[in-house]
């Protein structure tokens, strides 16, 4: 029985961002006018799919994968934040999936 009211039920939402948004609070560039001309320029991708749009949805689980000062970064979205902190703050929202080990900091 229990399973048929469980059936009923969605699951709950996933958080998500704007992802012009995230890429900036989580440090990877100065400016959103800045990752929005990278993601409008197809230099984005989400999950393998080249993103043209700065406006979709990104959330945790979520992997990206771009160009940033001369090689690929790959990184995997850990939490979408509430705000702009400090490199600290930044550090908490991704697992860089493409460095060496100990080394996760976006601003090398």
């Amino acid at each position: 029985m229990l399973d048929r009211q469980m059936a009923g039920q969605a699951a709950p939402a996933r958080a998500t961002i704007r992802l012009d948004k995230w890429l900036w609070q989580a440090r990877f560039f100065k400016s959103r006018r800045m990752a929005i001309e990278e993601i409008a320029e197809g230099h984005v991708r989400l999950n393998g799919n080249r993103m043209m749009k700065p406006g979709h949805s990104v959330g945790a689980g979520d992997t990206l994968t771009f160009p940033l000062d001369g090689r690929i970064r790959v990184i995997r979205v850990l939490d979408v934040g509430t705000r702009r902190g400090p490199s600290t703050e930044a550090l908490r929202l991704y697992r860089d999936l493409d460095a060496p080990e100990g080394n996760a900091s976006p601003l090398e």
